[in-house]
């Protein structure tokens, strides 16, 4: 089509810049790619730009760094061309977080000590709240029946989806846990730790039916919070809530496998046990659970400065000053001074 001068990023292509570089994020397609400030710069103030009246905006040493960056946007997709006539026609993405529960998300812990059941979890502590994903949490061997129990009384309820992360006692032959996946489609993952490789058993299919094992020995609730690009969650949802709210707490809960109620079972507050009490009603209230709701990347010690505080899940449990609720999480070993990593799993997890 004839007078499509224009080059417009796509909306769901976001920028986020860092002290020393930025990123582009592409929240449809889940990927991100790194780019220099200078280049975030050009997209500051508008998100399109008129390819004739370059020459006339650049000099010529500028110029041509300018085209090189249309074409790495062009690489990846996160361009289009279009009219002058069609650029209202493209609004910004709404970037306001917006959703329909007091609860989102819950992480459950179980060993064989553990006194109370899935049913009586999801019938006081999920359904009153709208809490559709969980995650359980099982460290040590579980059997079969349990499982089975689970998944019986999730797949008769509204929740969504359901993480996995139990310990291998399979011997290598996953042939029962793969068919087990299949058969209940609201698994989204399942992580076997403890295993003798890391390797991806089951590909995910649409997000769903993910099965992959490790070698990390994952015996209690202290192995969590460590923050890595494998963790990043590159999604609309995702990316939205971290602008104002906490990436891992925010309408979070969390039951440990002695019943304690938490905002994260890493944490050492507990608000209550599930043996005594049947509502969060008055949790939820408790300024003490949700002062952690509202502590963006954008409050936290040394993440305000880095280019993937927006998809990097953040961790309050474990922190490089325990007495300051701000300061930036022990377990990250990323500098955003200096772009780099310094990431040992071993001494994270001591």
């Amino acid at each position: 089509m004839k007078n499509r001068n224009y080059i417009h990023l796509f909306a769901n292509c976001l920028i986020t810049k860092g002290i020393s570089r930025s990123v582009i994020c592409d929240l449809q397609r889940s990927k991100y790619v790194l780019i220099p400030n200078s280049f975030a710069d050009l997209f500051s103030k508008q998100r399109y730009y008129n390819l004739k009246e370059a020459p006339r905006i650049f000099d010529q040493e500028n110029l041509s760094i300018f085209h090189e960056y249309v074409a790495v946007l062009k690489d990846h997709n996160f361009i289009f061309s279009c009219s002058k006539k069609e650029l209202k026609r493209f609004p910004q993405l709404q970037l306001k977080f917006e959703y329909p529960a007091k609860i989102t998300n819950a992480i459950i812990d179980f060993d064989k000590n553990s006194n109370t059941t899935i049913k009586d979890i999801i019938q006081y502590f999920l359904i009153p709240y709208n809490c559709r994903h969980i995650q359980i949490r099982c460290f040590e061997d579980m059997d079969s029946i349990f499982f089975d129990t689970l998944i019986t009384e999730i797949n008769h309820c509204f929740i969504k989806s359901v993480e996995f992360i139990i310990k291998d006692s399979f011997e290598q032959d996953y042939t029962q846990i793969m068919k087990w996946v299949e058969n209940n489609r609201k698994i989204k993952s399942l992580v076997l730790h403890s295993s003798q490789e890391n390797k991806v058993i089951q590909k995910e299919n649409y997000g769903f039916g993910i099965v992959v094992t490790t070698r990390q020995k994952i015996t209690s609730e202290s192995h969590c919070g460590i923050i890595h690009p494998d963790y990043f969650n590159i999604t609309i949802e995702s990316y939205t809530e971290s602008l104002c709210y906490n990436s891992c707490l925010n309408r979070k809960i969390s039951i440990d496998k002695s019943g304690n109620i938490k905002n994260c079972p890493s944490m050492k507050q507990s608000f209550g046990n599930i043996k005594s009490i049947k509502t969060l009603d008055s949790i939820i209230e408790n300024p003490d659970f949700n002062k952690y709701w509202t502590i963006s990347k954008d409050k936290i010690e040394t993440c305000m400065y880095c280019e993937f505080r927006y998809i990097c899940i953040d961790c309050r449990a474990y922190l490089e000053t325990p007495e300051n609720i701000y300061s930036k999480p022990q377990k990250c070993g990323y500098d955003p001074f200096t772009n780099k990593w310094k990431w040992d799993y071993e001494s994270f997890t001591k």
